[in-house]
């Protein structure tokens, strides 16, 4: 099992945006020195909670702050801009860093009906179709001017079937967000594979899991960093969007009734526990789906117990992870 990380950039009470992109830069140089396999920055806008509203310019800086981790998007959400755009950024990023861009890719952030055809035409656009001389005269045509000699690795990211079964058609990498549907995962993995298998058995991968998960010393500490998360996931399900609570806090919160079944309905999407506990876990959870990397997702208030649940993680077995 590989551990990857994706990152939010979370902002915690008390703390600014700019904090947390600051986070993001020291977590990403940390997470390639313990040896992490790959780090995602994620789109979100106009979110109290979240900071990462340019994750491809994110992105650039930490390539720029590491220098062997590929580094990518968690994901771009395609059906806000122009496919030629979203082009022109990643074949600059992949001139720069050959071998080291993911593109990830969101269908969230606007109408998503023609979002197959955008993927489909990023594709020609960076050479990905035809690459070895059987592609289309519509390939070559749409082939963008200065494309790079090495593409950005492409990932369809999703909670359900439909990107699962457009990455498998395409024969491309496909993420799934454990967090955000777990009882969707099997179903979307397996259609990902099955197309996949039709297509190429050696092409693309057996996918991705992305489980947010958070971890500290004690159980008891990590149970109050997960009532923080779950606390500020409850808000934001009944329309409170807000920055992530203190640990603190959440351990005195007075629940109301709303936000104790908000809570209960998120749990399984959050791993949490000491150190031991976690690893087992997400363990577990790459055998159940039989994928070969886990991606680790960690919210916390505190920048400090982001960083230390991370670390902790490749402490578990004495080394750092296996890339």
């Amino acid at each position: 099992m590989r551990l990857s990380v994706l990152d939010q950039s979370p902002v915690g009470e008390g703390s600014s945006h700019a904090d947390a992109l600051l986070s993001s830069v020291d977590l990403a140089q940390a997470a390639e020195e313990w040896g992490f396999a790959r780090y995602w920055t994620a789109e979100h806008h106009g979110s109290p909670g979240f900071a990462g509203s340019a994750p491809e310019i994110l992105a650039a800086v930490l390539l720029a702050r590491t220098s062997r981790m590929p580094v990518g998007t968690g994901g771009a959400l395609l059906p806000r801009y122009p496919p030629a755009k979203v082009a022109e950024v990643f074949a600059v990023l992949a001139s720069l860093y050959p071998g080291r861009v993911d593109m990830g890719l969101g269908r969230a952030g606007g109408p998503a009906a023609d979002y197959p055809e955008r993927v489909r035409l990023l594709r020609r656009l960076l050479g990905m179709d035809g690459r070895a001389g059987d592609g289309t005269a519509e390939a070559e045509a749409d082939r963008l001017v200065g494309a790079p000699a090495v593409p950005p690795r492409m990932w369809l990211l999703g909670a359900g079937a439909g990107s699962a079964r457009m990455a498998g058609e395409l024969g491309t990498d496909f993420a799934f967000a454990h967090f955000l549907a777990p009882d969707q995962a099997e179903g979307a993995l397996a259609a990902y594979r099955g197309l996949l298998a039709g297509r190429n058995a050696a092409a693309g991968s057996p996918g991705v899991l992305a489980v947010r998960a958070v971890t500290a010393e004690s159980e008891a500490e990590a149970e109050a960093l997960a009532h923080s998360v779950l606390l500020w996931r409850a808000r934001k399900d009944l329309g409170e969007d807000l920055p992530l609570p203190p640990a603190r806090a959440a351990r005195n919160h007075r629940w109301t009734s709303l936000e104790a079944e908000r809570a209960y309905a998120r749990e399984r999407g959050l791993v949490w526990g000491t150190p031991e506990q976690v690893h087992t876990r997400l363990a577990g959870l790459a055998e159940a789906y039989a994928v070969e990397e886990v991606m680790v997702n960690t919210l916390t208030c505190d920048p400090a117990d982001r960083l230390r649940s991370y670390r902790l993680l490749t402490e578990v077995r004495g080394a750092t992870v296996q890339v």
